[in-house]
């Protein structure tokens, strides 16, 4: 998610429509076809994504520019989605996993691999993006946001500019009124990296260490947020929350008391990646979903909506300089040295983060 150049020091280190009649049937599956019978897919795509993560009028755009409707579910985070697949696709067409779970879920065989022939759109990558180390070839996925994750908080109500996770790891000074996040694996990694060791430590002592100093500051959290941070802190229920870049940079949009920093101890630098799931019901209607989101007009209207980092070079021409130079979208290469990707490194490792959150979440 990766230093000096984002998109590359990610590659080093590690997101519905009407079926064509005639050319455009060209290249249909039929494995699940009686023999001898041809079936178009059905104009719809079942979309599993992110909350308040797509442009306000995308899947509108893309039923009336191809008849394909679009449904589309929520999920709060990495596990959940994981977890919801890990014994098979329940229906889903195109899935937006962060490439430490992409690459988990391409070595559980749970990915599809892409066909780059219906992906034209690929080309307006930025050529940092188009390659990845947690996919390489990109295979499996497309790039479609990446982005920090930090401390978004209220300035009237926190002393200055929280510059270190201290703030909501180590200190009462804002007890009752801290936000963090509910995905176990990111914030142990936080804690770690707070710590001093890298976010990505698979030493089961220094989990340990990020394990115990999360049950110690669990008196003066409110809440572990499910990827909703930014709207208890515009709703004044929290005065600081651990959040995605974007998400809070919609809220200060509504609320100008509102600001957002990436703590100088470094943070999670992500990508979030279109995947296509095995035992997609609509596989060729979710290679055009991918193919029309990397479109340049459609990117960039996605982009500017919901503020974060599009890998899309061609939507970045269309976008202005009050989104291309926000260093809360764009880090500058400063933050960006400060910060990892978080990477994953086998179910051995991820068990020991996993039975960790568990007692955080039981102390």
């Amino acid at each position: 998610m990766r230093r000096h150049h984002p998109g590359r020091l990610l590659m080093e280190a590690l997101s519905r429509r009407r079926f064509m009649t005639g050319a455009a049937a060209v290249g249909v599956s039929f494995a699940a076809l009686p023999k001898g019978v041809l079936a178009a897919e059905e104009p719809k795509l079942n979309f599993y994504n992110w909350d308040t993560y797509i442009g306000e009028t995308t899947l509108a755009d893309f039923k009336e520019a191809t008849g394909i409707e679009v449904s589309m579910s929520l999920f709060a985070d990495n596990a959940e989605l994981f977890a919801r697949f890990k014994e098979g696709n329940p229906g889903f067409d195109v899935i937006v996993p962060t490439n430490d779970y992409a690459e988990r879920m391409i070595k559980a065989g749970i990915l599809e691999e892409l066909d780059h022939s219906k992906i034209p759109n690929m080309k307006n990558l930025a050529p940092a993006f188009q390659d990845a180390a947690f996919d390489p070839g990109r295979k499996h996925t497309m790039p479609y946001m990446w982005g920090t994750m930090g401390l978004g908080y209220r300035k009237s109500k926190v002393d200055g500019v929280p510059g270190s996770w201290k703030a909501v790891l180590e200190s009462d000074k804002y007890k009752g009124r801290i936000a963090l996040l509910s995905e176990g694996r990111t914030m142990l990694g936080m804690a770690a990296k707070y710590l001093g060791y890298s976010l990505n430590t698979g030493k089961a002592e220094e989990i340990k260490a990020a394990e115990e100093l999360l049950i110690k500051q669990k008196p003066n959290i409110k809440v572990f947020a499910q990827d909703n941070g930014q709207d208890l802190l515009l709703s004044g229920e929290v005065d600081i929350t651990v959040e995605w870049n974007g998400d809070i940079l919609q809220v200060m949009a509504e609320d100008d008391d509102l600001s957002y920093v990436v703590p100088q101890e470094g943070s999670l630098l992500w990508q979030d990646t279109l995947c296509i799931p095995k035992g997609a019901p609509h596989p060729d209607n979710a290679h055009k979903f991918i193919n029309y989101i990397l479109d340049a007009k459609a990117g960039a209207a996605i982009a500017d909506f919901i503020q974060y980092a599009t890998p899309n070079a061609a939507a970045r021409k269309l976008l202005g300089p009050d989104y291309n130079n926000n260093p809360a979208i764009f880090p500058t290469d400063e933050t960006i040295a400060r910060c990892e990707p978080q990477t994953y490194q086998g179910e051995a490792v991820q068990r020991l983060y996993e039975e960790a959150w568990t007692r955080v979440q039981a102390a």
